[in-house]
């Protein structure tokens, strides 16, 4: 599933061609994705004025001078496709500019979504309400993550997973940012200090930051708009690297916990 990376790469690659341009025509050619679209997109989105493009967790922002928020969701499989010269079978949502520009929402395993919401009031959307702080802001600090995770016994791991603590975080991030931070993924999230949690804070936005760097990671599905896969994966220190060595001189183990696969180094994530 694309993370907060990859929604990351894929804003930034259409802002360029969709922000300030006004759009001519959007065609549906499926009536739904995981779900519906809303019944007037066409009819809002047609005519309107891209202002802005942004993000907030796993959703990507496209926001129009109408005080419309097109807000959408890659799901398992979603990728755009920016001036496709043919459109494919799975070319779900196409978008057309005044500018003679063409952008197509391509989702094979259709587990994505479309929807339309207030810009002023973009908080209120159901998804975003209880969110956590966005891990590349300032509003993610190390005390404000130490009162979240107050008498939690749960895993880290498991926490930093949990949207209400931090948005946007996903497995594969998550195993390298405890890896870079040198913390257990096992350790009871209430247990650690204040100078650890400061450390992760720093290396979840390093890891973050050498991802969006690396147009994301492509497992599976995900290309960036411009066709081309991210190459973060071959960053990886420890996600997916099973009975390999790690750099200290330990091996990589896996063990699964709330249905995920965990990746870590237990010579040298003793924190």
């Amino acid at each position: 599933m694309p993370e907060l990376p990859e929604v990351e790469t894929t804003v930034r690659g259409l802002r360029p061609v969709l922000e300030g341009a006004r759009v001519v025509s959007l065609e549906l050619r499926r009536p739904d994705l995981r779900r519906p679209f809303p019944d007037d997109l066409r009819q809002v989105m047609t005519g309107a004025t891209i202002t802005s493009l942004g993000r907030r967790a796993k959703y990507g922002l496209i926001n129009t001078d109408r005080d419309q928020a097109m807000i959408f969701h890659l799901g398992m499989s979603g990728r755009w496709r920016v001036d496709p010269q043919e459109l494919l079978p799975h070319d779900h949502l196409v978008i057309e500019t005044d500018a003679g520009r063409r952008v197509a929402l391509n989702d094979p395993r259709r587990f994505g979504s479309v929807d339309l919401w207030p810009s002023s009031d973009i908080g209120s959307f159901p998804a975003f309400i209880g969110l956590g702080p966005e891990p590349l802001g300032p509003e993610l600090t190390a005390a404000g993550l130490k009162q979240a995770l107050h008498g939690r016994r749960a895993s880290i791991k498991l926490m930093l997973l949990d949207q209400r603590i931090v948005a946007g975080l996903g497995n594969i991030y998550v195993c390298e940012a405890l890896y870079l931070a040198r913390i257990s993924p096992k350790r009871a999230a209430g247990r650690i200090s204040l100078a650890r949690l400061e450390r992760l804070v720093e290396a979840i936005r390093a890891v973050l930051l050498s991802a969006i760097e690396a147009g994301g990671s492509s497992l599976r599905d995900y290309a960036r708009p411009d066709g081309e896969l991210g190459y973060f994966s071959k960053q990886f220190a420890v996600y997916g690297r099973e009975g390999q060595p790690c750099a200290c001189g330990g091996t990589v183990q896996r063990y699964a916990e709330g249905g995920r696969s965990t990746f870590w180094c237990p010579t040298c994530q003793r924190g």
